[in-house]
Order: C-alpha cells, then structure tokens, then sequence
C-alpha cells in the first residue's frame, strides 16, 4: 500500500430518503422510470400560497428509527438524517466500536436546519408567551444536529461539525468529509446532507423571491431544467448520507467498495446574495479544481449531474460555465435529477452524489425529465431521450448555492 493509496477515498455505503424513493433501489428506478415525486403539499395547508407544490418524503415514521420520546425532541430534518445514515452503514456493512469510534466522524450539511421547529415555536412565543417556548427548541432547531444526532445514535465520536452553504451544503460536506480522511484525521466520515424545507415560512419566503415554480395544475412536471418553460425550483425534503473510508482502512475490512471520489473543488462568485456570477466564472472555476485535483483532464470527464434547479438563470449560467470549462462542443452529457425529486436545497448535493455514483456502478445515465422545449441559450446534450446506457469512468457533480457558493465533486470507478 502506497502512500497516495492511504490518501484515497472511497465510497462504500449509500443510504437516501427522498422524494422519489426511500431506498437506493426505489429512488434509481424511479429516475430511470420517469416517476415524478412532486405534488401538491400535504405537510401544511398551502392554500393562498402562489406555490403549493413540493417534493415529499412519504411513507416515512420517525418512530420507525427512534424511541417515539426522541422522535417526539427531533426536528423532521433530523429524523431523515439519521435513517439516511443508518441505511448508508447498512449498505457499508460498517459497525461502530468502542475500537473504532474514534476513528469515524460525521459531517452532515443543511441550510434551514430545523425550521419546522423554529416556526412553531416562534408561533408558540407571540401566541402564549415566553414560558410556553419547548426547552428542546434551540438542539431542536440548531443546522449542526443532523450531525450531532447521527453521531449520538451511531456512537460516532471521530470529527462532527455541520456545512452550511445554502444548497452546497451537502457538497461542502462530502469535499470537506474526504479531505478530513486524506490528512488522517479519521478514516471512515459518515458525510451528506438532510433537509426539511416544506414549511409555511421557507414557501413563503421562497415565493417572495420568485424562486419557485407555481405552475401548481401541473405539479408532477413544474420542474423543468434548461426547458425554455421552466419557472422556478419545486421545493423538497430529503436526506442522504455517504460512508466515505480511506481505501486502506476500506480494503483492511474487505468493505463494498461502490466509487471512488477522486476530485473536490469550492469557490466563491463574490458577487450577489442570490444570483450567480454572470459569466459564470465561479462554477467554472470549482469545476477546473476538482477535475485537476483528481488527476484528470476535462475531455475525461463523461457525465455531469448539473445543479440543474429549473430557476430561468441558473439552467442559463450553468450552462454557460460548463462550456467554459469543456470548449462549446465538447461539454459531456449533462442531466438534472430534480426534474423528479424537486430542489432538496442544502441536501441536494448529497442526494444527487449518491445518483452519480449509481450512474456510474450501474452503467446508465438519468436523463432530465420534462424537457421539451429547449431552451436556446441551454443547448447541450441533457440527456432527454430517456435512460442512456454508457459506460463512463469519471463523472462530475455539481452545486451552487446562495451566496455565491460553488462546489463540484468527481467521483471515478473504482478500478483498483
């Protein structure tokens, strides 16, 4: 074993709950089937709002994964992180120690934490006053206890902080998960991202900026990347977690190993609070730094899962920064998933890690559903013929987030 072999990570356990599906199986076949998991909201009462559609969690019990006591002090989006993670150490075969609990950390991101709590708590305050407020409603309500819950259940107790980067949150969290193993500071980082967003105040808000979709006659089919129609992000909950491992320790334990994620880039637009850098310059750059720190050159690169958010300017730029960093006619095949999951915000970049990597052990690429009048400021091959089967080697996933944050992850084949 080599030096640079020890510094390498892997990916070897995957687990997801999302709008599409709540395991790996039924989320993948979801995507390829072209099953929609957008609809009408039925976590609150939308009525008056100019959007009333979101992707969903559904069929999930907190109860299922916690004591109903606990499930009772934990906001949804840490419910949904800890049975993302649990799953993920299933599949991993991975059991935590009193040996090896050291040794395994967690870095879960999200960008609205609990606000599910905070708004009902906040209700609960101008309603019936200071002493009526639950003791649970700061851990409840914190962003950083998906990843303190995640290492309490599982007994965690190597490195465990939370990302926060509004939807590149759970990107920065894997990138930052694999560079916590490359320095040796652990070896296995339970890494992803959880999110609860279906909630009066986040819709509310989301709808004053005129982020969302509110094409509500047809929920199944509002989020439309690069169409010439789309109209906004559909807003959805989820969670998924990685297990990344160093490859040493994965190979010590003969661990499935799933991918390898090769190349991490982030930077920053500068430039506006909501909007991405005009020029596209600061994806650009984030894509130019993974694939470099990953050994590659870009003509390698085979699949790119896009940020893909069906909002009017970030199909466009991202579009724009792809060809930057590909030359005009030689950006590879290009998808967005959230076509049929919605936009998971700071979850998003774990949700749609997990679908690379399945792209890439599975030998097909999603397609972006909903595509049907292109965009002629978006005219790249997004993959809008249905599933395609291609054998591709290294695969780049991108998110973009508020604040101009950018984050683009590589993950390879694991060839040896």
């Amino acid at each position: 074993m080599t030096e640079r072999d020890a510094r390498r990570v892997v990916v070897t356990g995957m687990g997801i709950l999302s709008p599409v599906g709540n395991t790996l199986e039924a989320a993948w076949e979801a995507l390829l089937a072209g099953r929609s998991g957008t609809g009408p909201i039925t976590r609150f009462d939308a009525e008056g709002f100019a959007s009333t559609i979101a992707g969903e969690v559904r069929n999930f019990d907190p109860r299922d994964r916690l004591e109903p006591k606990e499930a009772r002090r934990t906001d949804r989006f840490i419910q949904l992180a800890v049975a993302a993670t649990q799953d993920a150490l299933a599949h991993a075969e991975l059991e935590i120690t009193p040996e090896n609990a050291r040794r395994v950390g967690v870095l879960l991101g999200s960008a609205l934490g609990g606000i599910e709590t905070a708004e009902r708590e906040l209700r609960t305050l101008a309603e019936r006053g200071p002493g009526r407020v639950s003791p649970f409603f700061i851990p409840m309500f914190l962003a950083d206890m998906g990843s303190g819950y995640v290492s309490i259940v599982t007994g965690a107790k190597g490195p465990n902080f939370a990302s926060l980067s509004a939807c590149a949150s759970a990107a920065h969290a894997l990138g930052e998960a694999a560079e916590i193993i490359r320095r040796g500071d652990a070896d296995v980082m339970l890494a992803g991202g959880a999110e609860a967003p279906v909630t009066p105040g986040s819709v509310a808000g989301f709808c004053a900026l005129g982020a969302l979709s509110t094409r509500n006659d047809e929920p199944e089919s509002a989020s439309r990347p690069f169409d010439s129609t789309r109209d906004g992000f559909v807003i959805a909950e989820g969670a998924a977690t990685l297990v990344l491992e160093s490859l040493d320790h994965a190979l010590r334990r003969g661990a499935p190993i799933l991918a390898e994620l090769t190349g991490y880039g982030a930077t920053g637009d500068a430039c506006h609070i909501v909007q991405p850098d005009p020029e596209g310059a600061g994806a650009a750059e984030a894509m130019e730094i993974a694939i470099a720190r990953a050994g590659l050159a870009p003509s390698d690169i085979g699949y790119v899962n896009a940020h893909g958010t069906s909002t009017p300017l970030n199909d466009r730029l991202e579009t724009v920064a792809l060809k930057r960093v590909f030359g005009e006619e030689q950006v590879p095949p290009v998808s967005s998933t959230k076509a049929l999951t919605g936009h998971l915000l700071g979850a998003a970049g774990a949700v749609e890690a997990v679908f690379t990597v399945l792209a890439l052990t599975r030998g097909v690429l999603p397609p972006t559903w909903h595509l049907q009048q292109p965009d002629p400021e978006c005219d790249l091959d997004y993959i809008c013929d249905g599933p395609r089967r291609c054998e591709v080697r290294h695969a780049l996933s991108n998110s973009l987030g508020f604040g101009g944050h950018n984050v683009s992850l590589v993950f390879s084949r694991y060839e040896g």
